[in-house]
């Protein structure tokens, strides 16, 4: 009994232990972002490099996500007899969450392990340390521009995610379900406010915060040599998953009790 009952405990204090680690390095990332002097040159390069890796597939995945958007909601408004409201329905749907949600894969798997990798493979080789010898703080020399430098990045991608699924729902509702441009567009300007775009920039920037301190946690923590490094790559991008998922339903639930729909 009592070592089923370690076998359950072990792993659920860990997972707590790990989320508090992650809270404090989130702490430490907010105190020395105002540190001076700031690492303005590694914050250029993460972020050049962080967006090189991330603006083709999500421009890629965010014209599937427009289209399915697109088609799904004008089947089931067609449906409904209200035609009228498709543009306004696949718009808001792209801005508020498929824009947000894409920004988020695309940073979690592309930036955020690229950032875990890089950092684990200078911690295994002992380079962290040096620097602290050195007197050096690594979290304001590495993991503050990089943390920057997603969430930079995240707003940008969201920017271009919600205008290219934009253009992939008009395309695929104008051509394939035959929709008329003027009431695709004349709904959406009908419908929409600017606390939509908000809300969405918001998500994204949260997001890219998020998927930056555990990329880094990780990447600062790896166990085991090589092998630990990957393992390490793999978790932060698993747990940045489940969180964003987890913030997201949270933003959009407070969003929706806070700001009234346009017309209400």
């Amino acid at each position: 009994m009592n070592r089923n009952l370690a076998r359950v405990r072990t792993p659920v204090e860990s997972a707590f232990a790990q989320a508090g680690n992650i809270f404090a390095l989130f702490i430490d990332v907010v105190r020395k972002s105002f540190k001076r002097p700031f690492q303005w040159r590694e914050f250029i390069e993460q972020s050049w490099f962080i967006a090189s890796v991330s603006i083709l597939p999500s421009a890629l995945v965010a014209i599937p996500f427009g289209a399915v958007v697109a088609l799904q909601t004008g089947s089931l408004i067609k449906q409904l007899g209200a035609e009228s409201f498709t543009g306004a329905t696949s718009v808001l749907a792209t801005v508020q969450q498929a824009a947000p949600v894409v920004t988020a894969l695309i940073i979690a798997g592309a930036a955020g392990s690229a950032v875990a990798a890089d950092l684990g493979s200078r911690t295994i080789r002992e380079e962290i340390d040096a620097m602290e010898v050195l007197g050096v703080d690594p979290i304001q020399r590495l993991v503050v521009p990089r943390v920057l430098g997603m969430m930079l990045v995240a707003v940008l991608l969201n920017g271009l995610v919600s205008v290219v699924g934009i253009a992939g729902g008009y395309f695929f509702n104008v051509l394939l379900q035959g929709g008329t441009p003027g009431a695709y567009l004349s709904s959406f300007s009908a419908l929409a406010q600017l606390p939509d775009l908000w809300i969405g920039e918001i998500k994204a920037l949260i997001f890219g915060l998020l998927a930056g301190v555990i990329a880094a946690y990780k990447g600062l923590h790896p166990k085991g040599g090589p092998k630990g490094v990957g393992d390490a790559v793999n978790q932060s991008v698993v747990i940045t998953f489940l969180v964003l998922f987890f913030v997201n339903l949270v933003l959009t639930l407070v969003y929706l009790q806070v700001v009234p729909a346009k017309g209400a």
